[in-house]
């Protein structure tokens, strides 16, 4: 029998709140549960917002919160070679293609669907350009982004995100790509992340079917809200787990708090 393997996968641009307790917290139940294994990834590949601090924060967190991981720990800064490698599996495939388009540009020529953030889909003006140019370009240093064809990939689901961008190297966005590689690298075999996750999820299963790699079962959770039914947010400076550790609060009441029994 195969051993179930879950991935807690924070990104160190923030401190970690009470929604990434809860999510860490049920990976580790649910591992537990199955007498499967508990992994921790560091996905920093936005290199200007992620910090090495923030990454010391969750281990300090995590451990608090009597949370147990093996080791090493993959960070994800540490494998673009992987990520690039799959991309170029993509390109040789047709499957994606480099888009030179400023957001400016885009917008510009937007289609009129809309994807699940709300988004116009991309007009696809780069998809017809030919591999020697795009090549041409990319070798002069022009900033690009990596779009999936939605066209030539034929997925339904999927086709609500348009030709989403899937990694764009200039800024370190590499999260559709480097997440399905290291799923499948790291063996997970079950996703559990928030209901937020849940449009992407699409996105991830049509990567794993072009690469030919294992789909994992996925289990999208309850999100945590604040006293305003907001979903809790480093961006809207939700409070802290190590902010609240500082107040007294321990990780017993944390535990309980969310549902889970004390740490053995």
């Amino acid at each position: 029998m195969t051993t179930a393997v879950f991935r807690f996968a924070p990104s160190p641009n923030g401190a970690l709140h009470l929604g990434h307790a809860y999510s860490a917290l049920l990976n580790d139940e649910m591992a537990r549960f199955r007498g499967g294994r508990l992994l921790l990834r560091i996905e920093d590949t936005d290199l200007t917002r992620c910090k090495p601090s923030f990454t010391a924060g969750i281990f300090r967190d995590l451990a608090w919160l009597g949370l147990a991981w093996e080791e090493p720990v993959r960070i994800q800064s540490e494998h673009f070679g992987d990520y690039d490698a799959n991309l170029l599996k993509l390109w040789d495939a047709e499957a994606i293609y480099p888009c030179f388009c400023s957001r400016r540009q885009a917008a510009a020529e937007a289609l009129p669907q809309r994807d699940p953030d709300g988004q116009a889909h991309y007009g696809r003006r780069c998809r017809a350009l030919t591999r020697q140019v795009a090549s041409s370009r990319m070798a002069a240093g022009e900033q690009f982004g990596w779009r999936l064809d939605m066209v030539r990939a034929g997925d339904a689901a999927a086709a609500a995100w348009g030709d989403v961008v899937i990694a764009k190297k200039n800024v370190g966005s590499y999260y559709h790509i480097a997440v399905v590689t290291d799923d499948a690298l790291q063996g997970v075999t079950h996703v559990v992340r928030g209901l937020d996750m849940e449009p992407a999820t699409p996105i991830h299963i049509l990567l794993q079917r072009l690469l030919g790699l294992p789909i994992p079962a996925y289990h999208h959770h309850r999100l945590i809200l604040d006293a305003d039914g907001r979903k809790l947010s480093k961006s809207s400076n939700s409070t802290a787990l190590a902010s609240l550790r500082a107040q007294g609060v321990t990780a017993e009441q944390i535990r309980s708090q969310l549902g889970f029994v004390p740490a053995s």
